[in-house]
């Protein structure tokens, strides 16, 4: 590899990296506001949401140039691609984090309608996936990201429960609806956190070893 290519690959993939740090931040601190009851911790996500965005034009940008400059093939193009689609999942992680300010916004206003047991465990694997996404493709661990893959169905369980109860707690006491449908909301958002996690995983894995296992193609024990 050319070594002015091998550099800024190397710098794409620093930028990326500074990406994930903050949007991992912007979903350690939705985690932190909705289980110590902290609207005050929600302004810096808010903020951070306009350096991700623009984050995201750099490096599509960037990884454009690249490829028209250098016309990569096999491992290296995988390597672009893969960069180009994480950085989509990193965008779309932070616009869920600032959904989950909306909701937790309205539940803090309100008197707690039930003990937080189930959201907890739920956004600590989710935190927890999309840490883990970020570090298996810094070192492209294939065995993380697969175990990744799999925790996605627990967090699912969670969420169907955790609905589940807050529709009986709206039939129950009607006055509660509008705090019960934030945390659906809420709940809602951090599932779908966990599905970037899982696309990030499956990208580790498309740039490691060149197989799509989107859909379990290429890999049926997923």
């Amino acid at each position: 590899m050319d070594r002015h290519f091998f550099d800024e690959l190397n710098s794409l993939k620093q930028e990326l990296l500074n990406m994930g740090s903050l949007v991992e931040e912007m979903v350690s601190i939705a985690v932190r506001a909705l289980v110590e009851h902290d609207v005050n911790l929600l302004e810096t996500i808010r903020q951070n949401e306009a350096r991700v965005n623009r984050l995201q034009v750099d490096i599509d940008e960037y990884c454009l140039k690249l490829i028209a400059l250098h016309q990569p093939a096999a491992s290296d193009l995988r390597f672009l691609l893969g960069i180009s689609k994480i950085n989509a999942e990193l965008e779309r992680v932070g616009d869920h984090t600032v959904n989950i300010c909306k909701g937790i916004s309205v539940v803090l206003e309100k008197e707690q309608v039930k003990p937080f047991i189930d959201m907890p465990k739920m956004v600590e694997i989710v935190s927890s996936m999309f840490k883990e996404s970020l570090h298996a493709f810094v070192i492209l661990d294939v065995d993380k990201a697969r175990m990744i893959l799999l925790r996605d169905d627990q967090v699912d369980q969670l969420r169907y429960k955790i609905i589940q109860e807050l529709i009986e707690l709206m039939k129950k006491e009607p006055e509660k609806v509008e705090t019960a449908v934030s945390l659906i909301l809420t709940a809602n958002s951090f599932e779908k956190i966990a599905d970037h996690a899982t696309n990030i995983a499956e990208v580790v894995i498309f740039v490691a070893q060149g197989k799509d296992v989107r859909h379990h193609f290429e890999d049926p024990l997923l």
